[in-house]
């Protein structure tokens, strides 16, 4: 993660996709090596073991796209920042493997163009760029109301590349094995655009999307781990230490008190620095009788995150619209237009007077934008996410999002996340999904087309919430 931000930046360049097999070829063969070993906080791996449930399925939909018989899209659940690596892993290993045991004849390599946010070069550096250039991706600006090159290039690909073209239609990561986040439209329209093109070319391939389901566990429930990491946060936090040592049994519900019991410091503590230094009136909520507690933490939880985008919405002059994400996503865009300023063709040509106020405008930028991250980091959680299931992976991940906030408020470099244990992946394949059929049954005008990517994104949606239940 970069440090602070204090001066103006050059303009975020595109990033035009040169798929080289080379590169991809280089990267399978070390891939094995960099699931095993954490080197970086874009790479926080420690991933031993990838299994995948009906691999030989998605075999079979590279045969039949191979043979210009059908187009698909790969549509994959994005809860980690491993999942990237899961999904090449799947492709580069279990899907060949699936296609050798099961007599099915493919033309190799087995790849996948892909979308990625283009600020992951922000924070992991150029080469990143450069990487994922060279393995086929399309960097994709999220707050951007039209991404005209990525949403060209992307249309492109789909219809016609060598290759499928994967996209995680959550947008981001949410932190959450067990979640899904609202979808984002752009993958359903992707697809209804592919109908039409592929039908003014006169072709005649069936398009498709392919629902992936994503799930990580810890090979052994590191309960230590979790117990030492409420431990800094506590101390972090200034509240009293109190580390268990009873079994894991017992230590449950000790845990989760102590989750609560943070969680509740934490709320309170940001809802008094908002009410001193930013003047918000945040009165105490009077629950309904009904209420639980959690549910009650949970509403100031939301309260809190609203103040925080606010903040930062009134700063940038941009209205409140839609759920916490979208917000989110324009928050970014608008920083990042403050900052990697498109409108300056040369920075250095800059007097001294405007550099300044181009620096002080990037800086404050930067520094309004921690409100939105804050908020960001929590938009998937909920009330009963551990309490239906108290399993180490729900406690680690709750637990994990705190530890992002607090490093985010303690120092301007996000350190990597502590690794809690050895993990292993879970990748489910669903059945595809008939574009071809979703948009020969909305045809007539343009409201008819909004709700036919309105009702394939709902389908998406509830086939990836199917592909993750236990």
């Amino acid at each position: 993660m970069p440090k602070s931000i204090h001066s103006i930046q050059p303009p975020l360049k595109f990033i035009p996709q040169r798929f080289h097999p080379l590169i991809l070829k280089i990267t399978s063969w070390v891939l094995p090596f960099v699931l095993r070993v954490r080197t970086r906080p874009w790479l926080t791996a420690g991933i031993v073991k990838i299994e995948a449930k009906n691999a030989e399925g998605l075999a079979k939909l590279y045969q039949e796209f191979q043979g210009g018989k059908i187009r698909f899209l790969i549509a994959f659940r994005h809860p980690e920042v491993e999942d990237p690596l899961s999904m090449l892993y799947l492709l580069s290993r279990i899907v060949p493997q699936a296609a050798r045991k099961n007599g099915i004849s493919l033309q190799y390599p087995v790849h996948s163009h892909f979308m990625y946010e283009r600020g992951m070069t922000l924070w992991a550096g150029k080469w990143l760029g450069w990487l994922f250039s060279g393995l086929g991706g399309v960097p994709v600006r999220r707050g951007r109301r039209v991404d005209r090159n990525s949403i060209q290039m992307a249309r492109d690909l789909f219809a016609n590349a060598q290759f499928p073209i994967a996209i995680a239609p959550e947008g981001g990561t949410n932190g959450h094995s067990g979640i899904v986040s609202p979808l984002e439209p752009g993958v359903a329209q992707l697809g209804f655009w592919c109908v039409e093109d592929l039908q003014k070319a006169n072709r005649e391939e069936t398009v498709f999307i392919i629902p992936i389901g994503i799930k990580y566990s810890y090979v052994n429930p590191p309960w230590q781990k979790i117990d030492w990491l409420l431990s800094k946060l506590e101390a972090d936090s200034g509240l009293p230490v109190t580390g268990i040592s009873q079994t894991e049994n017992q230590s449950t519900e000790i845990l989760y008190q102590r989750l609560c019991n943070l969680a509740a410091y934490l709320i309170a503590e940001m809802e008094e620095f908002y009410r001193r230094f930013y003047h918000r009136d945040l009165p105490e909520i009077i629950p309904e009788p009904t209420a639980t507690p959690n549910q009650v933490l949970i509403t100031r939880l939301h309260r809190l995150m609203d103040t925080a985008l606010q903040i930062t919405e009134q700063y940038f002059n941009i209205q409140a619209h839609g759920n916490f994400i979208d917000r989110c996503r324009r928050l970014e865009e608008a920083g990042w237009n403050y900052i990697y300023r498109d409108d300056i063709a040369d920075i250095q040509s800059l007097s001294a007077f405007k550099r300044g106020l181009a620096d002080w405008v990037a800086e404050e930028a930067d520094l309004r934008m921690q409100h939105m991250r804050i908020a960001e980091s929590f938009v998937a959680v909920t009330a009963n996410y551990i309490q239906e299931k108290p399993t180490a992976e729900r406690f680690a991940e709750t637990a994990l999002l705190m530890f992002d906030m607090l490093s985010r408020i303690q120092d301007s470099t996000l350190p990597g996340r502590p690794r809690l244990g050895l993990k292993q992946a879970m990748i489910i394949v669903g059945k595809p999904i008939s574009v071809s059929e979703h948009w020969q049954s909305c045809q007539g005008n343009k409201q008819a087309l909004r709700k036919g990517v309105s009702d394939l994104t709902k389908n998406l949606q509830v086939a990836l919430e199917e592909l993750i239940k236990d």
